[in-house]
């Protein structure tokens, strides 16, 4: 027997229940877990910062202010080790001998590369061999690259001076035993060898400049160095700053080529700030001033760099 049904049961005064909502997860969670993740991925790389490069820097700090032969304890000494520095002849020395390396290797570096770029970025044949052989020299060891340039650049038996006295009939470099010539030879060695490194990024900084705008200007009657210079040039600032501001670090920090080549002489005609460091530090053993030295190479550095930044900056402005 089955119960009939006396009306609908919304006109009898009941209703039906509201289906469930289903729960939304917290958008602080989400965003909690999305933190976590990124954290997770650049965890890895800010340890690697916080233990091989801000922690040193830190300690480098400390140290400066501190006479300690790298055996016992650190002994406090505030300022006394800057106070030396103004006094320290071959301190000023080896800062002379670092603005005259990045003065002239920053231009030339950037010139050649540039020129190399422009060159190798036109349709020739075997121009990726070319890109090769220019970028060969950056990779290649640095001993060995002191070694054969020390050959050519000999005063008496290298091909280089050979090739001068066809033009000059007077007294030749002597290069890398003279007091005139170490340091324009080094500048030429390091020269060639980062020019291929900058060379690729300037390439890759020509393959973004629109083919557009070099057809729009030819067809306007403007030659090939008003297109480079009011096109191509506009078109590579990027590429140039970064290049321009890793040029700069790298020259102020010169030390390995400079070691090979003429361990800072004669003399001190081609002692760096990098190499003074070295000196003071490993050979005799005056950790804190080497690290006051330190300090003043690291705020010669920052303090360039702020000042590009800041150009670059009004310049797009």
């Amino acid at each position: 027997m089955t119960t009939p049904v006396v009306g609908n049961q919304r006109t009898l005064g009941f209703s039906q229940p509201a289906p469930q909502q289903p729960l939304r997860k917290p958008r602080t969670s989400l965003k909690l877990r999305n933190a976590l993740v990124g954290w997770t991925f650049i965890l890895p790389n800010f340890l690697g910062f916080a233990v091989l490069t801000l922690g040193p820097v830190l300690a480098l700090f400390y140290f400066s202010l501190t006479s300690w032969n790298i055996f016992g304890n650190a002994e406090w000494v505030g300022l006394e080790n800057f106070t030396r520095l103004v006094e320290d002849k071959s301190f000023h020395k080896a800062l002379g001998n670092t603005f005259y390396y990045a003065a002239l290797h920053i231009p030339l570096t950037i010139v050649v590369s540039l020129c190399l770029a422009l060159l190798l970025n036109q349709k020739l044949r075997g121009a990726a061999f070319f890109r090769t052989v220019a970028f060969f020299p950056y990779i290649t060891s640095i001993v060995a690259v002191a070694v054969v340039w020390n050959m050519l650049f000999s005063p008496e038996f290298g091909p280089i001076n050979q090739f001068l006295s066809l033009f000059i009939d007077g007294d030749l470099p002597g290069w890398t035993v003279s007091k005139d010539w170490a340091m324009p030879a080094v500048i030429i060695v390091g020269t060639w060898k980062d020019m291929g490194y900058y060379m690729l990024l300037f390439l890759a900084g020509l393959q973004t400049v629109p083919g557009e705008l070099h057809e729009a200007a030819r067809i306007d009657g403007a030659n090939a160095w008003q297109r480079f210079w009011n096109v191509t040039l506009p078109c590579l600032r990027p590429t140039m700053f970064f290049v321009t501001v890793m040029v700069t670090i790298q020259s102020f920090k010169v030390f390995d080529l400079i070691l090979v080549m003429t361990d800072g002489g004669p003399g001190q005609s081609s002692l760096v700030l990098s190499q003074y460091i070295w000196q003071k530090g490993f050979e005799q053993f005056e950790l804190g001033y080497a690290s006051a030295v330190a300090v003043v190479l690291f705020l010669i550095c920052i303090s360039v760099t702020v000042v590009q930044f800041l150009y670059n900056k009004r310049k797009e402005a």
